[in-house]
């Protein structure tokens, strides 16, 4: 088996690579920054630097107008997403925690994008379950619960339009896929991986972006 170009991402490689992204707006850079000041213990579930203009980019590659998010955290994902959206677009975003929340909030309002994210705070199965069941979603963007995926899955692809594009993060789980022995939260990335590769509605390619991202096309 060839691995191809296997150069390894250095930090000096890391800091060029993002010197040649797009960089964070002043609200974004806030958002993060604060999610490391205020929530050190939590802040690694914070959806890597490089993934917000890579989740706009997306956004405006479908064209999206209507977004479903599972996962919030303190809205930086959100954030570039409605950024990206029309003024007209529409983003709903799925989370248990007002705390965590009470941050993104605060940054969808200083960035002006608050009247295009909705916030429902509750189980993610429920809010998706309550949504109507036909194709309707452009873009969706998984990155919650991991023991959830595959349920969160199966609610999202039946409400994908035609060349709907959903991106799941985290599904190399710190490497844990490799283990043959996985339990917990590796063993359902590992299930979800699978289920995605062999799943004939979508067609999908996992890339090497933060701790693994998986896009995912509705045929």
């Amino acid at each position: 088996m060839s691995k191809g170009n296997s150069t390894p991402l250095t930090d000096e490689l890391y800091a060029y690579m993002l010197a040649h992204t797009p960089p964070l707006d002043a609200v974004q850079r806030d958002l993060v920054d604060t999610t490391y000041r205020q929530l050190p213990g939590n802040a690694s579930m914070q959806s890597a630097e490089e993934q917000g203009p890579l989740l706009a980019f997306l956004v405006r590659l479908v064209r999206a107008r209507h977004i479903v998010e599972v996962g919030t955290f303190t809205g930086f994902s959100a954030l570039a997403m409605a950024q990206a959206l029309p003024a007209d677009g529409r983003l709903i975003t799925c989370d248990v925690s007002e705390e965590w929340t009470a941050y993104a909030r605060r940054a969808w309002a200083k960035a002006g994008v608050a009247d295009r994210v909705e916030l429902r705070i509750g189980p993610a199965l429920d809010t998706l379950r309550a949504m109507p069941a036909g194709p309707h979603v452009d873009f969706a963007y998984l990155d919650a619960d991991k023991v959830n995926y595959v349920p969160y899955w199966e609610e999202l692809v039946p409400r994908m339009r035609q060349g709907g594009v959903i991106a799941t993060d985290n599904v190399f789980y710190g490497g844990g896929v490799t283990d043959q022995d996985a339990t917990g939260a590796a063993a359902a990335i590992k299930e979800f991986n699978d289920r995605v590769r062999d799943d004939e509605r979508m067609e999908s390619v996992m890339l090497p972006v933060a701790d693994g991202v998986t896009l995912s096309r509705k045929r």
